[in-house]
């Protein structure tokens, strides 16, 4: 595009917001809200600003934007400039932006990577949204940016029908952007469905897993090409390195444009950090390492996601919480859990009550989950966890000599270990007649319906449910794990590889869709595969028929 052009189409969207009484400029007196200050100076400052800047010269929204956390007043809108820049969004309820509003958000930072992140408040419930985000040059005000257009809906107050997707783990194994075959692919198949969000149950990246130029398909023999860039050349070890892993993975064109039009929220698993992270993570044998302590690979790790994630500010702590719930409407409320940040120490789960060695979800995120859950009053509750219940994941061996688990199961028999949490969940769940509650997550690379019955359970103070698990999205499939039979966990359906460590190339990538009818009030569950094929197909019943 010109720049006269795009210059010309700026002025003419300004014009607009002075010739109406109805348009104003939102400015933000805090980084990540807004509020309501009319300031037709602003725009006056922000028009007089245009000169004959070279394009090259412009600041540049290379990884495009993100939406996330949709409530149904409110959304997040991320996206990083590179260079010091305000952030500034225009936003309306039509694709022509008629009647829009223009924001000034927050500065973009080398502190922060250049990201930034704006809460956009008071938007009316169950409506699309238009957006367009820009950069102003701090250092030089003639200067902003082309501008990232994108979409999403608000979530509804009243009944309508639902879609959401879910699914996990990108650019894993060193399998990651490939231009001979496209991309990756899955998130455009995604967004075909027209979703109203996505959640991704986490292994956004993959920081322990160099990615290079070229990578042999064993299956196949093919050689697999990667678009590379230094920081994925090795793990991540520094800030910058972890930096890296986001800024690689917004370079595939069809997750830019999935994330442009598909809301997302946001969790994490383990390889943001490391493979299998706990406080008791040990690197001293890994050569590929030179900093060893996990605390400060943790650190590192944590500042890097937040930065790159769409997730707003908890009120009452100030911090982004990585568990939270999002109602959306009166037919589902999500509750998105952390898995990772309050654990204990890795180790062989087999003790008999709850202390810090067996701590998963922690005390203050179970307690959270069993308030809120109480609470909700809408028909379905949707669990968005990055690890399994009832499936083995074993992490090497303790000092004595037995198997370490990563995740809570640890084989069968009574709930013992990090089991004692779920278990007190899930018996709460039913003392308190908490009904419709269905976990859906990702990590082991494959994609299973799993139905959790008391009646074949060790443990059978629950209510029965379901567990969906769908992904990888882009790394390598895997073969399907063992199961714990604690919690009664009953195999349904599976799709797994029949060898570990097939490339993306087997086609064995997946993801999940989830509708809810607005009349009949049930929720069907479909895995699906890169091209968009059904694979499996639930229908679930909910124990009310109306609301």
């Amino acid at each position: 595009m010109k720049l006269d052009l795009y210059i010309s189409e700026f002025d003419i969207m300004l014009n607009q917001h002075q010739q109406s009484p109805r348009n104003f400029i939102k400015t933000t007196g805090f980084v990540f809200t807004t509020s309501f200050i009319s300031s037709e100076n602003t725009i006056n400052s922000i028009a007089a600003s245009f000169s004959s800047t070279p394009l090259l010269d412009l600041p540049q929204l290379a990884q495009g934007i993100r939406v996330g956390d949709v409530l149904s007043d409110r959304a997040i809108v991320w996206s990083r400039a590179n260079c010091s820049a305000k952030m500034v969004v225009k936003y309306s309820l039509y694709p022509d932006f008629k009647d829009s509003i223009l924001i000034q958000g927050p500065h973009a930072l080398k502190d922060n990577d250049y990201t930034a992140h704006i809460d956009i408040t008071g938007l009316p419930a169950g409506r699309d949204i238009f957006i367009e985000v820009m950069f102003q040059d701090l250092n030089n005000k003639q200067s902003i940016s082309k501008a990232s257009s994108g979409h999403f809906r608000t979530a509804p107050n009243d009944v309508r029908p639902v879609r959401f997707l879910w699914s996990g783990d990108s650019c894993g194994q060193g399998w990651g952007i490939n231009p001979d075959i496209g991309g990756m692919k899955i998130y455009e198949t995604m967004r075909l469905t027209d979703p109203d969000f996505f959640i991704h149950c986490g292994d956004s990246i993959y920081a322990d897993c160099p990615i290079h130029e070229t990578q042999i398909a064993h299956e196949t023999g093919q050689v697999w090409r990667n678009i590379v860039i230094e920081e994925v050349s090795k793990v991540a070890e520094t800030l910058e390195e972890y930096r890296g892993r986001y800024k690689y993975n917004l370079m595939d064109h069809n997750l830019r444009k999935f994330n442009a039009q598909v809301p997302t929220v946001w969790l994490w698993d383990d390889h943001e950090i490391t493979n299998n992270w706990s406080p008791s993570k040990n690197l001293e044998d890994d050569v590929r390492y030179t900093e060893k302590n996990i605390t400060t690979l943790v650190k590192r790790g944590t500042t890097a996601a937040l930065e790159y994630a769409p997730i707003r500010y908890n009120k009452t702590t100030g911090d982004r919480s990585i568990y939270r719930n999002l109602p959306y409407g009166p037919l589902m409320e999500l509750f998105i859990l952390d898995m990772r940040s309050y654990r204990g120490p890795n180790n062989h789960n087999r003790q008999e009550k709850l202390g810090v060695d067996t701590a998963y979800l922690g005390h203050d995120q179970l307690n959270w989950l069993k308030t809120s859950l109480q609470k909700s009053t809408a028909v379905w509750k949707i669990i968005a966890a990055d690890m399994p219940i009832g499936l083995c994941l074993k992490d090497g061996l303790d000092q004595k000599n037995r198997t370490q688990f990563e995740n809570l199961a640890n084989g069968d028999g009574p709930a013992l270990g990090r089991e004692l949490e779920i278990a007190e969940l899930l018996a709460f769940a039913k003392q308190e007649k908490i009904t419709n509650m269905v976990w859906f997550t990702a990590d082991v690379h494959y994609c299973a319906a799993h139905y959790y019955d008391p009646n074949k359970a060790e443990f059978k103070n629950f209510d029965p449910f379901w567990e969906f698990i769908s992904g990888p999205l882009n790394a390598s499939s895997f073969g399907p794990q063992q199961f714990d039979n604690t919690f009664g966990p009953q195999l349904v359906f599976q799709k797994a590889s029949p060898n570990s460590h097939l490339s993306p190339l087997s086609g064995l990538q997946f993801f999940g869709q989830v509708d809810i009818d607005s009349e009949s009030l049930k929720m069907t569950v479909t895995l699906k595969d890169v091209r968009g094929d059904s694979l499996f197909t639930q229908i679930i019943n909910p124990t009310i028929n109306k609301i």
